[in-house]
């Protein structure tokens, strides 16, 4: 058990409540909550299915489309190949850093979590060493009643 006896001596050792998701995102840096928002949005079911579209949609034109309409040649597809590229090159770092930021938000919520069951467990603490009291003094109760009523049966 601690060194806790008191309520009183348990609301001094608190710190004030704080809310982490708030404090992380004011920290954040205009590109800091680009990259967020990026690595967000890259991670989505709806950017995977734009992308998919988009792939099989340029890569069926310039497979079937009429010949003259076709932009990118089959087989190489270079314009496809380079612009897919250069979109990875792009979101490749930015994702990175998003998930290095979701990281940094994850370990401060860890700490925070951590603090509030420390804080929980001195207040289970102070709670027990309550109710112990409680018993003893129900149980010196209880002994002198029945001191009591010993004394009572003797007079009769």
């Amino acid at each position: 058990m601690s060194s806790i006896k008191t309520i009183a001596e348990l609301k001094s050792l608190r710190k004030p409540i704080v809310n982490v998701n708030k404090l992380q995102r004011s920290k954040l840096t205009k590109l800091e909550k680009l990259a967020t928002v990026i690595t967000k949005t890259v991670g989505s079911v709806g950017f995977f299915s734009i992308i998919f579209v988009w792939t099989i949609s340029w890569l069926i034109w310039n497979t079937l489309g009429p010949i003259g309409l076709r932009f990118d040649p089959f087989p190489a597809f270079v314009l496809w190949l380079f612009i897919s590229n250069m979109i990875q090159i792009f979101l490749m770092p930015l994702i990175m850093l998003g998930q290095n930021l979701q990281g940094d938000h994850a370990e401060a919520r860890a700490e925070s979590d951590y603090e509030i069951n420390i804080k929980a467990e001195r207040e289970i603490e102070v709670i027990l060493l309550h109710l112990e009291k409680q018993n003893e003094l129900i149980l010196s109760l209880e002994k002198r009643i029945e001191e009591q009523v010993n004394l009572l049966k003797n007079i009769k």
